[in-house]
């Protein structure tokens, strides 16, 4: 593993731009959190590290090279093995059908139904356990969606808004859990809420303007 190195990268979508050379460092085994207004491109930005995304021109180090990037975006090869990756979207994207603890395993299907009830008991996800997602209110599918990232196996967490939507006692609990589950790992946080910053014990803060 190695730091994430972002060099003059730009993205521009019909309407505006989004990210004009934009250049930063994501230290490997740290936090950073990434603030600006809305629409200025901090999920586009996750979504370009994730290779959701391609921008228009950049170099990127530090990160597998999506299957689908253009030529514009540079990825080097640094040697290091490819990390794994995880991610909680500003969208829950569970699968309606099925319970939190199925959901959960779909990421790390390792995990015994035991053990993924522990985890949701210690943020306060229970009476739930058999019940299908799409009947559990949104601040419960949010825990379930941040759980299911945080229990899958990766070197590389990315966090947009994760803690949108939970009510004031879930949400310092919630936080707290994240932060100790990904302790040592590289962790990129998009947030409104300069709080969750210092809460989160960020390395840094990038705030795009």
């Amino acid at each position: 593993m190695t730091d994430i190195q972002i060099s003059h990268l730009y993205k521009d979508y019909p309407d505006k731009p989004v990210l004009t050379d934009f250049s930063a460092r994501i230290p490997q085994g740290k936090t950073t959190c990434l603030m600006g207004p809305s629409g200025i491109g901090k999920t586009t930005l996750l979504r370009i590290l994730m290779g959701l995304e391609a921008p228009d021109s950049g170099t990127i180090t530090g990160l597998p090279a999506p299957f689908s990037a253009r030529r514009s975006l540079r990825r080097r090869n640094t040697g290091q093995p490819h990390p794994h990756m995880s991610a909680v979207f500003q969208e829950d994207r569970l699968c309606g059908s099925l319970n939190p603890i199925s959901n959960i395993r779909l990421a790390n299907p390792t995990l015994s139904p035991e053990q993924v009830k522990a985890e949701m008991e210690a943020i306060g996800l229970t009476g739930c356990f058999h019940q299908p997602v799409r009947e559990l209110s949104g601040g419960m599918r949010r825990r379930t969606a941040i759980l299911r990232a945080l229990l899958a196996e990766y070197d590389i967490l990315f966090l947009d808004e994760p803690f949108r939507g939970l009510d004031a006692g879930t949400h310092l609990l919630t936080l707290n859990y994240t932060k100790e589950r990904c302790k040592g790992r590289t962790v990129l946080l998009v947030t409104h809420d300069p709080r969750e910053a210092e809460k989160m014990e960020a390395e840094q803060v990038l705030l795009l303007e």
